[in-house]
Order: structure tokens, then C-alpha cells, then sequence
């Protein structure tokens, strides 16, 4: 079964834009879609290019963004007051 008969082409989009994110966290996507860190993990392996899996991981590994429970608690959003301008 692709990723695309799972949850729907947009559905995959979304998931993936959202693990690019740096302020959305993974339990975020858990939240929404039912998937593990690990299967963000294995999704983002399976989608992206080998080279940009790379910089993915080496992008979100250890950011405190995409951790909850690395996160300061003062953080009460997923992103910045300015990202969607309307």
C-alpha cells in the first residue's frame, strides 16, 4: 500500500510540509494524521530524494522545535504570528 492509497496525495503533502516545518512538533502531525515520529520518519525516507532526506534529519534531529518535550513551555503554537499574513 504507497502513502498516497493510506492517506490521500494531499493528505501526504501536508504531512510532509509539516515535517519540514521547524516550529511544527511531531506530536503535532501525531495529533492530526496518527503518526509516530518514527513514521514521519519512514514516510519522509520513502518520499523525499535520498539527499534531501538527509538534510531533513539533520535539520530536525535534536531541534527542540520539533520535540514537545524539548520545547519551552512558553510556546503555545506551532508557528510564528507572522507566518500566515492575511
Amino acid at each position: 500500500m504507497s502513502v498516497s492509497d493510506e492517506w490521500g496525495s494531499a493528505d501526504a503533502s501536508r504531512i510532509i510540509e509539516m515535517a519540514w516545518e521547524d516550529r511544527t512538533p511531531f506530536e503535532a502531525i501525531e495529533a492530526l494524521y496518527g503518526l509516530s515520529e518514527p513514521a514521519v520518519i519512514q514516510l519522509m525516507r520513502k518520499q523525499l530524494k535520498p539527499g534531501s532526506f538527509r538534510l531533513w534529519r539533520a535539520r530536525v534531529s535534536g531541534r527542540k522545535t520539533k520535540h514537545g518535550a524539548l520545547r519551552d513551555p512558553g510556546v503555545i503554537r506551532g508557528y510564528c504570528p507572522t507566518q500566515y499574513k492575511r
